[in-house]
């Protein structure tokens, strides 16, 4: 059984969210805050299972909100929530501890695999985050091109744009990403550029 704290500035949205959370199974309360401070303030209170938390919010911020709350109490589950996806925030959210995204008119089955996949990483926090994700704690090794895939990846640059820059199709770009995806143990763009940041691959 679980408890989320909803993190949302918009009354109607935080709202929408609590009522869509509260009726997944296994959520037994639901709780809302209006900002950043106050997600501080409350989650030594609540305690949460997870933590649903907007990027973008007037104040600190939802990217400094979670980097704060994760340094103050790293064992905290933060699944950032977004309206579309912003690669930078969620990248930036995400090599600060996050567990993730969910977009915030996603449907209760994606909702609930998300909430679900955010509460199952949590003991993946145990391993050291050099380490986090591959079998022994091997090293990652990225070919040269796939760092540069990864590097434009990082610049939020798409497919078609990284291809371009480094002269190559976008199927061709699409193959790599697959292939660095896999070797970062990452599911997303969000996932792979945050794990590149945190292993200096790329800066």
């Amino acid at each position: 059984m679980a408890t989320v704290l909803v993190v949302d500035d918009t009354p109607i949205v935080r709202e929408q969210l609590r009522r869509a959370v509260g009726g997944l199974p296994g959520i037994t309360r639901v709780v809302g805050a209006a900002s950043g401070e106050e997600a501080l303030s409350r989650w030594p209170v609540e305690r949460p299972s997870v933590v649903l938390l907007d990027v973008r919010m007037p104040g600190i911020g939802g990217v400094e909100t979670a980097k704060r709350l994760l340094t103050r109490h790293p064992e905290a589950n933060v699944l950032m929530t977004t309206m579309a996806e912003d690669a930078d925030g969620l990248a930036r959210a995400i090599a600060a501890g996050a567990r993730g995204y969910v977009v915030k008119d996603a449907s209760p089955e994606e909702l609930s695999i998300a909430l679900a996949a955010a509460l199952s990483e949590a003991t993946r926090r145990q391993v050291p985050a050099q380490t986090r994700g591959r079998p022994g704690g091997s090293a990652v090794q990225l070919t040269e091109r796939e760092v540069q895939v990864l590097d434009g990846m990082s610049r939020g640059c798409s497919n078609a744009a990284i291809g371009k820059e480094l002269f190559l199709s976008e199927d061709t770009i699409k193959t790599h990403a697959r292939r660095l995806f896999r070797k970062l143990d990452a599911a997303d763009r969000a996932q792979a550029v945050a794990t590149g940041f945190r292993l200096g691959l790329v800066r």
